[in-house]
């Protein structure tokens, strides 16, 4: 009980640690790419300003220049942002071994999608997100890197293709950190390997008084880009392990897709909305892909002419494959307390927290996770016409 207690503290400081600095990652990622699309550009051609914005905030006045080349010396003072990155990356994989690894046959491994050993899922799962990285950086070394549009859209196929087969290896849980992992690999390699060295390089051709490749700092300018329009899709990866109806879908795959492109569509919005009267075609294209997805992962109907089944019999099946999470003691390898303080002990109980042992155990059978307790399809039914009388009541 002791190692699951450790494991739960380990989960909830490493967790908390990712979330702080990823908000100080992404918010920076945010401001500067907002800062670059309202910068006021009408200086003087000789100007080195090659734009400036004033703005207020937080009581005080600020005024801020961006340099066309660079100021003539390097001042004392430079500020990097480059570690909010790599804490939010390590600190991200460190979660992913705590959570996944060490609880892999809860959940990482899904025998109803595929019946792996942990050593096979977590050799998959390193290769998928360090594999990733390098098809990412190929594709834009390669001759698409001059044709933007092409590049995005090798891109997106690739990540298409990743979540096609995640999702048919892993548990759909899984596979939805994973794609959100392997984003956030692209997003901290292009801040390792191209941002901050292109960002060294023009600090040393400033000091040695020299003219700096205007293609390393394009590169880096593209790398950034990439990055602000992957983050909404990250977020989403990381917050959808509370939403069992986008997971347990059986067309998980496409409803991640689906929803990452709403929120590149809105990232989009707000990066050309001011010199774009149309930008709000976007919002529109959003919201329709995501009333796509919404009613793709709607249920299907449940048959309501079920025999009546009571809160015992249903609450027996709750004794014999949930009573190793969902109790006052879990006796489950790495659980310490009841999974979100939901226990099923009582009648009482399974009737107060119905509709979500409904969502969970039929609509989208992710519960239990990974089918660890082996549920039965005719034990499912049952919950189900257990809980259409329960409805009738109401």
């Amino acid at each position: 009980m002791l190692d699951s207690h450790l494991q739960e503290w380990l989960n909830l400081l490493i967790r908390w640690i990712h979330f702080i600095v990823g908000i100080a990652w992404i918010g920076a990622s945010f401001y500067f790419n907002w800062l670059e699309h309202n910068l006021n550009r009408n200086r003087a051609p000789e100007d080195r300003i090659a734009g400036d914005l004033w703005a207020v905030h937080g009581g005080g006045f600020y005024h801020l220049d961006k340099y066309a080349s660079g100021p003539d010396r390097i001042p004392g003072a430079l500020h990097w942002f480059k570690w909010e990155a790599y804490t939010t990356w390590l600190t991200g994989m460190v979660l992913l071994a705590v959570v996944y690894y060490l609880n892999a046959q809860i959940f990482l491994i899904d025998p109803s999608v595929r019946d792996l050993t942990q050593a096979e899922a977590m050799l998959i799962s390193v290769a998928s997100i360090v594999g990733s990285w390098f098809v990412y950086d190929g594709i834009c070394r390669s001759p698409l890197a001059r044709h933007p549009r092409a590049l995005i859209g090798a891109v997106f196929i690739y990540l298409v293709l990743l979540s096609f087969f995640l999702s048919s290896v892993f548990s759909g849980r899984a596979a939805y950190i994973h794609v959100g992992a392997a984003m956030g690999t692209l997003m901290a390699g292009n801040v390792f390997f191209v941002i901050i060295p292109a960002q060294k390089e023009m600090v040393r051709a400033l000091e040695e008084n020299r003219e700096t490749d205007p293609s390393v700092g394009a590169r880096g300018l593209l790398r950034s880009l990439h990055n602000n329009y992957l983050t909404l899709p990250v977020l989403f990866a990381m917050i959808s392990i509370h939403f069992p109806s986008t997971y347990g879908n059986s067309a998980n795959w496409l409803i991640l897709i689906m929803v990452s492109l709403a929120g590149v569509a809105a990232r989009h919005y707000f990066n050309i909305r001011k010199t774009s009267r149309s930008a709000w075609w976007l919002l529109v294209f959003g919201f329709c892909i995501l009333a796509g997805a919404m009613w793709l992962s709607a249920p299907a109907p449940v048959d309501r002419e079920q025999v009546a089944v009571s809160s015992k019999e249903v609450l027996g099946v709750m004794s014999n494959r949930c009573s190793t999470c969902h109790v006052e003691t879990p006796s489950q390898a790495g659980i310490s307390s009841p999974p979100a303080g939901l226990i099923f002990e009582t009648a009482k109980q399974i009737e107060t927290h119905a509709e979500l042992i409904f969502q969970s155990v039929v609509l989208t059978n992710t519960m239990p996770p990974g089918n660890l307790t082996g549920m039965t399809e005719s034990e499912r039914q049952s919950v189900s016409a257990w809980y259409q009388s329960l409805r009738r009541k109401d």
